[in-house]
């Protein structure tokens, strides 16, 4: 049994704190149980002592309570939490359930008073939700453990959408719209301060649960990286879609998220590298969540391929479907020969492509409609077909014969998702849903919808495996340089050109005699990092005189420039021939751990920002699927006539730079290989700074 059952699933519950006043906070959460019709037992517990609350028995204690309890519900003023949680644990709790705010979001005293509860709790093996949490409900057993006010509008029906957030303001807002559009809902829970249980471990329980199909999540920090992950793949696993929003994408947002939370929120291109690598979807707000959700419930699966076929009365819908089609990363094949004829002898007016443009005069053709629905359906490998039927819905008398003929379609094909765009009413709009056919009102939101399902069945193909213990390596010695840093790096595998640093300017004319001109001198010193921004690099010297004209004008540079950096010297290395400079690192995430980042390189990195992220450790899939999601990766391919360069070379560069990531996680906090120069064959790190660890 999962660790959460006592949770979701408690036989009997105590609400501490309970009140006579519906309206109070202890007295609505009461309210609602009972309105609920909850039929686990129920004891209100108010030290007062009165005999009664609402109706029920009423104890001064909850170890005044016979019988045992599953869960307290604890509604209390702060001062009286511990005390509270003390005797729950001592009465024998499975959980306890903490709604009182004034714990870590308020600061250091209240972070303190937090810690107390957790250490009660772990020490007595009891699970906590809370503090600060607006409570749970498990729509199929009644259990409403919330004073959330939106049940005093909305009763949530029962449903396969379980939703898990820290927010319970968020929560409450997705389930009170999902409630109002119809979608039907499992289980719904406010983790708070996450003191105990976090929304990572609620993923973790909705992917066994039985009763959940898509689980909706919102996070505004995460502690523990790795259990989101597993949480994550273990609902893929599972076949159930998840669509995680993160707030805190500004730094703005993202300083709101520490002060509500009282934890700090994480990098956001981290967090969307993660979720989709772990094959959840994040979506941009709670409407575009909702409508994936609807969609997946509704077909009950993810789309079977990323082939689209589009019907439409209107030219101009059509091509509006199609525009977001090609946005969403989605295949508009031609309609094949047999398909044209087979419409063009049904409709000889259609424009029988794709979009197939059946006009409004299909209505003059009997059975006109699900006829041409099913054209597409029949010819061509089209894993999803919309139709786009205006307003017929809003007639239930003139569209029931058409609802027949889909109902036979979807019989027939089965393999094949059927989405119509349409108005329409409740009445054509359920009997569609029963079928298994979403109906949006708005083409691009259905179309927004069925991308995203797309992405996520696209991710599945290609899902990150959990790092396995890896062998102890030597520890890093010192990398305070360039020629440090590429000579571990080199040591990792990766592919570095000779280099000495010298010391004078007759050392660096040798050295350069002996390495072949033209040669690039790099000031060398451990307090410089981006030597180009104080000039301290030059290229293409093409004899001794130049080197040691070189060597004098780099010194002087940093002295003037940077007068408190020690130097080192002057780093003579040949002169690298023409490539795409590219860049490679590592950010040590500490949520998530390593973070190999891949992009268009040079010194204008910060300025274009392609650049890519995948989590550490690195297969040669994911590390060209990485370079595949950058933009400026055409430039190795051959861009306009230009050389096609080596691509495999930068997979292999990744794979090892991975590897190095992984094998020192807890000493390196970064890399950065700026430019890695691609050639036509091989690639050569010409620059790179490793920044350890505090």
């Amino acid at each position: 049994m999962h660790s959460l059952q006592s949770v979701f699933v408690p036989q009997s519950v105590a609400v501490v704190g309970a009140s006579s006043d519906p309206d109070r906070i202890g007295g609505r959460l009461l309210r609602f149980l009972l309105e609920a019709k909850f039929e686990g037992r129920i004891y209100p517990v108010n030290k007062s002592g009165v005999a009664e609350i609402q109706g029920l028995p009423a104890w001064a204690s909850v170890l005044d309570v016979p019988g045992t309890i599953d869960q307290a519900v604890i509604v209390v003023p702060v001062a009286g939490v511990e005390t509270a949680v003390r005797e729950s644990i001592a009465k024998g709790v499975q959980c306890v359930v903490v709604l009182t705010s004034g714990f870590a979001e308020l600061g250091p005293e209240g972070r303190a008073q937090q810690d107390r509860l957790t250490a009660m709790c772990r020490e007595a093996g009891v699970r906590m939700l809370g503090p600060n949490s607006l409570g749970l409900l498990n729509v199929d057993t009644r259990y409403f453990a919330t004073f959330s006010t939106v049940l005093y509008g909305l009763q949530p029906r029962s449903g396969t959408i379980s939703l898990a957030t820290q927010s319970g303001a968020f929560g409450s807002c997705a389930y009170g719209m999902a409630t109002l559009r119809g979608l039907g809902l499992s289980k719904i829970i406010a983790t708070g301060n996450e003191a105990d249980i976090d929304v990572a471990e609620c993923i973790d329980y909705l992917a066994e649960d039985p009763q959940t199909h898509v689980i909706c999540a919102a996070l505004e920090s995460c502690r523990d990286g790795q259990r989101l992950r597993a949480a994550l793949l273990k609902a893929a696993a599972a076949g159930k879609p998840v669509l995680v929003m993160k707030v805190g994408r500004t730094e703005l947002g993202a300083a709101a998220a520490s002060t509500h939370t009282g934890s700090l929120a994480g990098n956001d291109a981290v967090f969307d590298a993660v979720f989709a690598e772990c094959g959840a979807y994040r979506p941009q707000s709670i409407e575009e969540m909702l409508d994936i959700a609807y969609y997946c419930t509704v077909t009950g699966r993810l789309p079977p391929n990323d082939a689209l076929g589009i019907i439409t009365g209107s030219g101009g819908i059509g091509v509006l479907m199609a525009d977001h089609a090609g946005d969403l990363g989605l295949h508009m094949p031609a309609l094949p020969a047999a398909g044209v004829a087979a419409a063009q002898a049904l409709l000889p007016f259609a424009v029988a492509a794709n979009p197939l443009d059946m006009t409004a005069q299909v209505t003059s053709v009997p059975d006109g409609v699900p006829s041409t629905i099913e054209v597409m359906l029949a010819h061509g490998d089209y894993g999803t077909v919309f139709a786009y039927l205006a307003h017929s819905g809003l007639a239930p008398a003139r569209f029931a014969a058409t609802a027949d003929r889909l109902a036979q379609l979807r019989l027939q094909y089965p393999h094949k998702d059927l989405v119509l765009v349409m108005l329409s009413a409740p009445e054509s709009t359920e009997k569609l849903e029963a079928l298994g056919i979403p109906v949006f009102a708005d083409p691009s939101r259905a179309m927004l919808a069925m991308g995203a399902a797309a992405r996520m069945a696209r991710q599945r193909r290609t899902l990150y495996a959990l790092p396995q213990q890896r062998p102890a390596v030597p520890p890093l010695g010192d990398v305070s340089t360039e020629q440090l840093a590429k000579q571990v790096l080199a040591a990792a595998g990766l592919p570095v050109l000779p280099e000495q640093v010298c010391q004078t300017a007759r050392d660096a004319a040798q050295a350069a005699c002996s390495m072949g001109f033209p040669v690039v001198a790099k000031i060398a010193s451990p307090d410089i990092l981006h030597k180009t921004e104080i000039g301290g690099v030059l290229l293409s010297l093409k004899d001794e005189a130049a080197v040691r004209v070189a060597f004098d004008t780099l010194m002087d540079r940093a002295r003037t420039h940077a007068p408190q950096a020690r130097l080192d010297g002057v780093l003579i290395t040949p002169m690298a021939q023409s490539g795409i400079e590219t860049i490679l690192g590592v950010q040590n995430d500490p949520t998530f751990g390593p973070m190999i980042l891949y992009g268009a390189g040079g010194t204008a990195v910060e300025l274009y920002r392609d650049v890519a992220l995948a989590s550490a450790p690195l297969t040669p899939a994911r590390a060209q699927a990485l370079v595949d999601r950058v933009r400026s990766t055409a430039l190795l391919r051959g861009w306009r006539g230009t050389p096609v360069c080596d691509e495999a070379a930068v997979v292999d560069a990744l794979c090892r730079l991975s590897d190095f990531a992984m094998d020192h996680a807890n000493r390196v906090q970064s890399v950065d290989i700026n430019p890695l120069l691609v050639r036509t064959q091989g690639a050569f790190c010409l620059d790179a700074v490793i920044t350890l660890q505090a």
